[in-house]
């Protein structure tokens, strides 16, 4: 649903043309479930002909937009067991409690992985700002980022954490494994020595020590333009069924340093600033220094940056999705700015560098 396709709309259907016939399905008894499950769902006034494919994601999960009476509406098709629907089913019920623009859950099969959606439309935040950028309006991204960021702590307010699952140390620390397994071994090549083995379980206890040290709040976990809608009212946001109850920082690090789009220094500390003063406006409780918000930002930006490396390595070696892998040399900058501002990460500048093939640069400024 990140990258929605436009809709043909209602005009461009042939009724000659058998239901769904631009969707392909891997496997022919699912389609007969899906179809069978549309049959039940008469209240919509569906109209099967027009199922098209909205977007796909980096899991198994796959979009799907069909024309309704009056309106489209979106199909998730998420195949068990490789997923389940249920924890988007009740995080889109708490973003709904907090006031928040995501997906109405409108019908659903969960037993099968298949709900129906309300349609948030089809322009991403991502687009949206790429073209501001291509465009020269630096004041229209602005904007949008704004809007963004006091979402995020209306988020922040209002979404209750108490149901979700704890962003806990076994949580963290499965996740900064991903890096070793994936991105040195199978994408590089590289077996550590006992040292280096040392140096990064070392440097694992302090991401993961700072992020638990942090006040908590529910996460979205991919809070980034790339799962935010341009809609009414802005953003829509998509894509947050992996929601957590975890550190205050990490979200607001997704969004400042982006899988897909970066910003200079200057702008990132910008936009850091406003939200640390909304945010601590309405009683969040960020760090009242600004320097030491900063740095726990940084840190969990890190834990975060060294997990899409990994995940980005595994899409690329074991689900056979190699476009991610394009995206490596942004977070391999991410990791070196950070590890090479604070002393008790700079051990990391030389993990990176033989993977790099670099010689670190060591200057840090922590």
């Amino acid at each position: 649903m990140s990258t929605p396709a436009a809709g043909t709309g209602l005009a461009d259907i042939n009724p000659e043309r058998p239901a769904g016939t631009s969707v392909p399905w891997p496997d022919a008894g699912r389609q007969q479930v899906f179809e069978q499950w549309l049959a039940t769902l008469a209240a919509y006034r569906l109209d099967p002909h027009s199922l098209r494919l909205a977007s796909a994601d980096a899991s198994f999960r796959r979009y799907l937009r069909i024309d309704a009476a009056d309106a489209s509406l979106i199909v998730m098709d998420a195949p068990p067991p490789q997923e389940d629907v249920r924890p988007f089913v009740h995080v889109a019920g708490l973003i709904a409690q907090a006031g928040l623009n995501a997906p109405h859950v409108l019908a659903q099969d969960a037993d099968n992985g298949f709900l129906l959606l309300s349609d948030l439309g089809t322009r991403p935040y991502l687009a949206a700002l790429q073209e501001a950028i291509a465009a020269g309006l630096s004041a229209q991204a602005d904007e949008l980022m704004r809007v963004a960021f006091s979402a995020l702590v209306t988020w922040q307010q209002r979404v209750d954490p108490a149901s979700l699952p704890p962003y806990d140390d076994a949580l963290l620390r499965r996740e900064l494994a991903l890096f070793p397994e994936w991105c040195v071994g199978r994408e590089h090549g590289i077996t550590w020595t006992a040292a280096q083995q040392a140096q990064w379980q070392g440097l694992c206890d302090s991401l993961v020590q700072s992020a638990l040290a942090q006040p908590r709040v529910a996460v979205h976990r991919d809070f980034m333009p790339r799962n935010l809608m341009v809609s009414n009212p802005s953003p829509g946001i998509l894509d947050f069924q992996d929601a957590v109850y975890g550190a205050i920082t990490y979200d607001a690090a997704s969004m400042l340093r982006d899988a897909f789009i970066s910003w200079d220094e200057e702008q990132e500390l910008d936009w850091a600033v406003r939200y640390w003063q909304q945010a601590r406006r309405v009683g969040l409780p960020l760090d009242a220094d600004f320097g030491e918000f900063w740095r726990q930002l940084e840190w969990m930006g890190l834990q975060r940056h060294l997990k899409v490396l990994g995940i980005f390595c595994r899409l690329k070696h074991r689900d056979g999705k190699p476009a991610y892998s394009q995206d490596l040399p942004r977070f391999f900058r991410y990791a070196r700015r950070v590890a090479g501002r604070y002393k008790d990460l700079r051990l990391l500048l030389g993990l990176l560098g033989e993977i790099e093939g670099t010689t670190p640069v060591v200057g840090t400024t922590f």
